[in-house]
């Protein structure tokens, strides 16, 4: 029997056959974690010239989740800011790496090798709104990005204050962090948008399990003070860049006329004309500073003097109250395009935008009593 047994053995002819399912790739991530894929086999040979049934078996396993986050400053440059500012954005991309769809939990912090931290509670918005990449009134609070597909991006804006007392060129780092988590509640599959995921635990250092989906963090490390690689964060900085105006204001004072002298050497005697100048200067490097008005209430023992445009004849002629003006050396100009006014005693006028490293003056004329 013995040898007629392993005669047979020696004439069977086998064949192996490996046949699984193709498993479904989205985009260049790979399979989706959870894709249960099965591989059969199957065995087929002959005794005595006769085929028998083939024997088969199958391995199942699931696949597990390659964790990567990728959390990125949106552009190369950093926000300008202006000091005592509010609702000022640094804004982010937040890429889904990962083969599956995620959840992203958001934090932030703020480093403490920058010249200045921002005030206020840092709030996060999903950019959806009217103006694409740029946070306005129409883009969505949130705490956390919810249902973020695989392969997929978003812009997120960090909002906050701007402390005043800080000055041109002072910055402030906001690094956005994002954590990994589940979609749709606790794992798969995803009981639908609008609950925040758990955050995956790292199955990494666990055995295979072939029945289970596991979790693999495949991130880089990231700018958070505790952010390493493969450890399911990714985080990124960027950066408040003051840009202030740095106004200086000048009030001079000249006498242009008097009844006794005239224009040669005139003294502020009564009934003398004395010309003030009101000199806003902004310092370069600095923003520029938009509406700009000057009020200016004429003491007592001085009366505001409208005849400008004549006057004494050896007396200048300005016409009314004058903006736009420069200013050289001492010498207050006045082109006379401004649109400055007097009423019960107040002077005033807007200078609208003072250029950075520009000078703009308003003008005007008092008689002494």
């Amino acid at each position: 029997m013995t040898s007629i047994l392993k005669l047979l053995v020696a004439t069977s002819t086998i064949s192996v056959a490996a046949l699984g399912a193709n498993p479904a790739f989205a985009a260049d991530l790979g399979t989706d974690a959870g894709t249960s894929i099965t591989n059969t086999v199957s065995v087929a040979y002959n005794v005595g010239g006769t085929g028998q049934t083939a024997e088969t078996d199958s391995d199942v396993f699931v696949v597990d989740r390659k964790v990567n986050l990728v959390v990125a400053k949106s552009d190369s440059v950093n926000t300008s800011v202006a000091p005592n500012a509010t609702q000022q954005a640094v804004t982010y991309t937040v890429s889904n790496q990962t083969n599956d769809t995620i959840d992203v939990l958001l934090s932030a912090e703020q480093p403490a090798t920058d010249d200045f931290d921002v005030t206020g509670t840092l709030t996060y918005y999903l950019d959806n709104g009217t103006t694409a990449g740029v946070f306005d009134g129409s883009d969505t609070l949130i705490t956390y990005i919810d249902n973020l597909g695989e392969d997929s991006s978003v812009t997120i804006h960090v909002v906050a204050n701007i402390p005043s007392g800080v000055v041109t060129g002072n910055l402030s780092d906001v690094i956005l962090i994002g954590q990994a988590a589940a979609h749709g509640g606790s794992g798969l599959p995803a009981t639908g948008s609008g609950v925040q995921g758990l955050a995956f635990s790292n199955d990494s250092g666990d055995a295979d399990d072939t029945s289970v989906v596991q979790n693999v963090f495949a991130d880089a490390a990231g700018t958070g003070s505790s952010d390493g690689a493969g450890d399911g964060y990714h985080s990124a900085t960027d950066t408040y860049e003051v840009s202030a105006a740095d106004i200086t204001v000048t009030k001079t004072s000249s006498v242009l006329w008097d009844p006794v002298n005239g224009s040669t050497n005139p003294k502020a005697i009564p009934g003398a004309i004395v010309e003030y100048c009101i000199a806003v200067a902004n310092a370069s490097g600095g923003a520029a500073a938009t509406g700009v008005a000057i009020s200016d209430t004429i003491p007592a023992n001085l009366a505001y003097y409208s005849s400008l445009a004549t006057g004494p004849a050896t007396v200048p002629a300005v016409i009314g109250v004058v903006t736009e003006g420069t200013v050289t050396g001492s010498t207050c100009n006045a082109d006379g395009t401004g649109t400055g006014a007097e009423a019960s005693g107040v002077v005033s006028g807007n200078l609208g935008t003072v250029a950075s490293g520009a000078t703009e003056t308003l003008v005007f004329r008092v008689t002494v009593e």
